[in-house]
């Protein structure tokens, strides 16, 4: 198979992408509008004349060195990773190089390794196991496998690190099955004290509703970010995000509202693509803590996930602990109370194509993420 890499137009990948189930959102041409601070562009690959694969690619210049980019294909591309992955990514690199790219850096939409919510909590009560990896995985996927060691061969370098939590987008998630299931099926299939919090929310009178005023759910987002101690994204970012992803499609996103007495106490951020939902961002209140408003947002997003025909609702990232004592410990305990599956994907890699470019943006990153780090340490003292 002779495959060649080409730009497409936003209507032609958006086509491609709706002619499958399982298509990260990161992968939409409307995502390309989201990141204003990266150059996009879609590209298709193509079998003589028929369309094939395609992806959305984010390019960001090297500082003082502008004709250079990185290339970033994040949660992509929408290939065959089942089969001969040169045919595929040999292409991609030689398009991209010929236009000022220093390395590529994608993320296969591949997973490697799952564990059911049973083992997760059986690894949480058990002092000995400290990550997820100590587990046996109940399923090791062999393309999974077969990707990360093709790509290793061909002089490709993992960026993820060992917790799972990189640059980019986190190796593991949080994902509750959703096919063949009923509203009765999921909650006999949440922990004791999530089916409790979310009858305790409905007793409580918190009701949730769609079409949350973005600067609400903003200032609650940065009052959450005050408190948990990360830095929040500009009310902007929100504003140009829900305008991009509606305009492509009016079911793309939804903005949920928890209120108790008028009282915002909850509000999440849902994307769905085709049979498939995401939780994208949430926030909560420190008042009113009790009456249980992320687990009722979190209730009714997975019931419209379910009546859209979705077959998985996923919950985003986590990191490998299964450590108490790790402040990113509350993540995957407050996920596993759903009854899902932890996944662990391929991760982030990256290809070099100009080494010598590379290395300088590896070590400007490398003196970034130093500062950064200083920077944290010195807020603390």
């Amino acid at each position: 198979m002779t495959l060649t890499v080409q730009p497409i137009g936003a209507a032609e990948h958006l086509a491609f992408v709706q002619a499958h189930r399982s298509v990260s959102f990161l992968q939409t041409p409307a995502w390309g509008s989201v990141k204003t601070e990266w150059r996009s562009e879609s590209l298709g690959w193509y079998d003589g004349r028929r369309l094939v694969g395609a992806g959305l690619v984010l390019h960001r210049p090297v500082p003082r060195l502008e004709r250079y980019t990185l290339a970033y294909v994040p949660e992509g591309p929408v290939i065959e990773w089942t089969g001969e992955i040169d045919a595929w990514l040999d292409p991609l690199a030689a398009y991209l190089k010929a236009r000022g790219a220093f390395a590529i850096r994608l993320g296969p939409p591949v997973r490697t390794d799952t564990w059911c919510a049973a083992q997760v909590k059986e690894g949480i009560a058990d002092p000995g196991i400290e990550r997820l990896t100590d587990l046996p995985s109940q399923r090791v996927d062999p393309v999974g496998a077969r990707v990360t060691s093709h790509l290793r061969d061909a002089g490709w370098l993992l960026q993820s690190p060992e917790n799972g939590f990189g640059a980019g987008h986190p190796q593991y998630n949080f994902e509750l099955p959703l096919a063949g299931r009923t509203e009765d099926d999921l909650l006999r299939g949440m922990n004791q004290l999530w089916r409790r919090n979310v009858k305790r929310a409905a007793k409580e009178g918190v009701e949730v509703t769609v079409g949350e005023d973005l600067e609400a759910f903003h200032d609650l987002y940065v009052h959450t970010a005050e408190r948990d101690h990360f830095t929040p994204r500009p009310l902007r970012y929100f504003a140009t995000m829900v305008a991009a992803m509606s305009a492509e499609d009016p079911e793309r996103i939804r903005l949920y509202g928890a209120r108790h007495r008028g009282d915002l106490v909850a509000a999440a951020i849902m994307v769905r693509v085709g049979a498939q939902a995401w939780y994208s961002y949430g926030a909560s209140s420190t008042e009113k803590r009790e009456v249980r408003g992320s687990n009722a947002c979190q209730w009714a997003m997975i019931r419209d996930a379910l009546a859209a025909g979705c077959v998985v609702y996923n919950l985003r990232g986590i990191t490998s602990t299964l450590d108490a004592d790790d402040p990113h410990f509350g993540l995957i305990q407050f996920k596993v109370g759903t009854g899902g599956r932890a996944v662990r994907y391929v991760g982030e890699w990256d290809l070099p194509l100009r080494p010598m470019v590379y290395r300088a943006f590896d070590l400007y990153m490398s003196r970034r993420e130093s500062i950064r780090r200083r920077g944290r340490l010195d807020s603390m003292t």
